[in-house]
């Protein structure tokens, strides 16, 4: 039974989708306060908010089962990301259920700064007639500089594009083939805020998009020029806006958000050309729906171990892509498991990982995180999955570096895992076969074919007759069965690498007999 605390409005139909499950129950206790939250949320595996819920680092600290903190919405500015992320819980959101919704309400806050629509009301309601007081501006022929043209910034194009506008767009990740699709131009940040009559920011706030319009870009803007933000509080710098606005040289702002909500204090509220709403953005009733369904599938899935969606601190694959990246995810998991045990006690400083061949294709990253995950979880006592594995590397002063080569003259598929240590490395090497199976090809150089399961016995020996002999005499007489044997070598002569697999437990007696073996070292058993 997974137990699941709604803490803030969620719309019916998303609770109905849990309460279809019979594995689920759902606890809706909306307006708690931190401390009332802090006393409760161990008992739950999974916590619903929208804005209002603060999720604090003293709320993770208590949530020893919590494994899910999902938002019914875009925004988490109210999740304390890396203290969830050093906990090991996922943190999703609803990224698409809102995009309408606020895109339609960017283009009505268009609409409202052209014509004073917010004025005019309230002037016919104070009982005047002020036709002459709100002269407007037509779209038609005027620049909209779009700031992001992800999946609302797009929708806003399209819909803008119907009332003539020009469309110009500044994103550092859109490419010049998908703006022309929407009818808009890329241009930099600085011509964007040159030469737009509105424009309008649809970007995430972080610590590159805080204060990104300050008082030097209010500057170079048009005189009379109209602002939009539906996107995130703290992109504009509001008290250099307001600035602007006084002056003069802002012709009109539109606000649905604030850097800090409700906006009680706000130099901004006091202009007659300044409109603003609260956060009505993602207010309507088809998007509390979209966004509500679409959260509970993704906790449903996330806590049965199906696949994750949009998790802001984990990789997310959707099902057709874990059926593909399965086989490889099994192989990662061997040959980390391998790797540790011969590695040792020795403290690892470096994880490198490479992929060659047809895996590039694949969401790599989630395989480095399956390797590292398996790293640590046998190194440490701490709580080690797939959310935190990295940061916890980070911690301890492990590098992580991955790389990808479309090589495939030796093998279609290989994946190769180094260990660096203070004066040494180890690297083991793996594939799939064409039937799916995992093998282990390769240790420090020595090519091998190892399947990775059960008991393996390993060990390096000068490559002379009569060696093999004695380690299967040993074992036969402990009763120790050899289920197979691999044998891997540089040059004739040189040393060996022996790695034997048999179906019991190996005795200390056996691993010791064998250790006393003229020519042999490094003798360990692994266990698959």
């Amino acid at each position: 039974m997974y137990k699941i605390l709604i803490s803030d409005k969620l719309s019916q139909e998303g609770i109905d989708v849990f309460a279809q499950d019979a594995d689920f129950q759902v606890d809706v206790k909306l307006g708690l306060m931190p401390d009332e939250l802090k006393a409760i949320i161990a008992d739950y595996d999974a916590l619903v908010v929208r804005s209002d819920t603060q999720v604090t680092p003293d709320v993770i600290s208590s949530a020893a089962k919590l494994k899910v903190v999902g938002r019914a919405g875009v925004g988490l500015d109210n999740v304390d990301i890396p203290a969830a992320t050093r906990a090991g819980i996922i943190v999703m959101n609803t990224p698409d259920g809102n995009t309408i919704s606020a895109a339609e309400h960017t283009i009505a806050m268009i609409l409202s700064l052209a014509r004073s629509i917010p004025q005019a009301n309230a002037s016919m309601k104070a009982g005047k007639w002020e036709r002459a007081k709100f002269m407007g501006v037509e779209l038609n022929g005027k620049t909209l500089g779009i700031i992001g043209l992800g999946r609302i910034g797009s929708e806003v194009a399209k819909r803008a594009r119907s009332f003539g506008m020009k469309l110009i767009a500044y994103d550092p990740f859109a490419s010049p083939e998908k703006a022309n699709s929407l009818g808009a131009e890329i241009v930099s940040l600085e011509e964007l805020l040159r030469t737009s009559d509105f424009i309008t920011p649809h970007a995430p706030k972080t610590k590159d998009t805080a204060h990104l319009i300050g008082a030097k870009e209010l500057a170079m803007m048009k005189k009379g020029v109209r602002l939009i933000n539906v996107a995130r509080g703290g992109i504009y710098d509001e008290t250099a806006l307001a600035d602007a606005v006084g002056l003069g040289h802002v012709g009109g702002v539109a606000l649905d958000v604030f850097e800090v909500e409700p906006p009680k204090d706000s130099p901004l509220l006091g202009f007659d050309n300044v409109i603003t709403t609260p956060h009505l953005g993602a207010s309507t009733e088809e998007a509390q729906v979209n966004v509500a369904i679409a959260l509970a599938y993704q906790i449903i899935d996330a806590l049965k171990g199906g696949t994750i969606a949009n998790a802001a601190n984990i990789p997310a694959i959707d099902l057709a892509e874990w059926r593909e990246l399965k086989p490889y995810y099994d192989l990662s998991e061997k040959l980390a498991g391998f790797a540790y045990q011969l590695a040792g006690d020795t403290r690892i400083q470096n994880v490198r990982i490479s992929y060659s061949g047809e895996v590039i294709t694949k969401k790599t990253q989630a395989l480095t995180l399956v390797m590292l995950k398996t790293l640590l979880e046998k190194a440490t006592p701490e709580r080690i999955n797939f959310v935190n594995a990295m940061l916890i590397a980070k911690e301890r002063g492990i590098e992580v570096t991955e790389s990808k080569t479309s090589d495939t003259s030796e093998y279609t598929n290989l994946l190769s895992l180094s260990l660096l240590s203070s004066g040494s490395t180890l690297t083991v090497s793996g594939m799939l076969t064409g039937f799916g199976e995992a093998r282990i090809v390769d240790i420090n150089g020595y090519r091998v074919d190892i399947a990775p399961t059960g008991n393996l016995i390993l060990f390096f020996n000068r490559d002379v007759p009569g060696v093999l002999g004695k380690v299967s005499t040993i074992l036969g007489n402990d009763g120790v069965n050899i289920a197979g044997l691999t044998n891997g070598r540089k040059a004739p002569g040189d040393d060996a690498v022996t790695v034997i697999s048999v179906d019991n437990e190996v005795p200390v007696n056996s691993l010791d007999a064998i250790a006393a073996i003229d020519g042999l070292h490094d003798v360990r058993v692994v266990k698959m």
